[in-house]
């Protein structure tokens, strides 16, 4: 399936914040929280857009080593790829500010989706316990190093992509 990436806007957050708990449980952020978000020179937030409806969204924190801060796919819409796409685009922004790595967490019994950030060369690191709060799940850091033998390896599976 193949949606359209655009960068999330304000508009975005009442889709954004309706999904939330579908995909997050009691951990889910606020709308407060995503308009603090949004817009910030340091962040880069993107949705997938999907017969006019936002069907996923994801954001990062740029910096020296930048963070994914999240990536959620509504549940009709999973295992086509958008998880893919949405990481691209993060790891993407990632290079165009010439960070050294993305470091994520993700819950450690959450085989799916770590098989999709091992599958773009994300290590895992450790676990932080009682990590995602109220629920007090642990999580699993995992770390993409993107040092220049690192930087041919994007995608999913590995493929091959030249750096620009």
């Amino acid at each position: 399936m193949t949606a359209v990436l655009r960068e999330m806007r304000p508009e975005d957050l009442d889709r954004v914040v309706e999904l939330e708990p579908i995909l997050f449980g009691l951990g889910a952020w606020s709308r407060a929280v995503y308009a603090g978000e949004v817009g910030r020179a340091d962040r880069r937030y993107v949705v997938a857009v999907a017969d006019d409806v936002v069907v996923g969204y994801a954001g990062i924190a740029l910096a020296h080593e930048c963070s994914v801060m999240t990536i959620g796919v509504a549940p009709g819409y999973r295992r086509r790829g958008l998880g893919a796409q949405l990481l691209q685009d993060l790891v993407e922004a990632a290079r165009a500010v010439r960070a050294e790595s993305v470091f994520l967490e993700v819950r450690a019994q959450d085989e799916v989706a770590q098989h999709m950030y091992r599958s773009f060369g994300f290590d895992p690191l450790g676990i932080r316990p009682g990590y995602y709060q109220p629920e007090g799940a642990d999580a699993l850091v995992m770390r993409l190093p993107l040092d220049a033998a690192a930087s041919r390896r994007i995608g999913p599976l590995g493929a091959e992509r030249d750096e620009e």
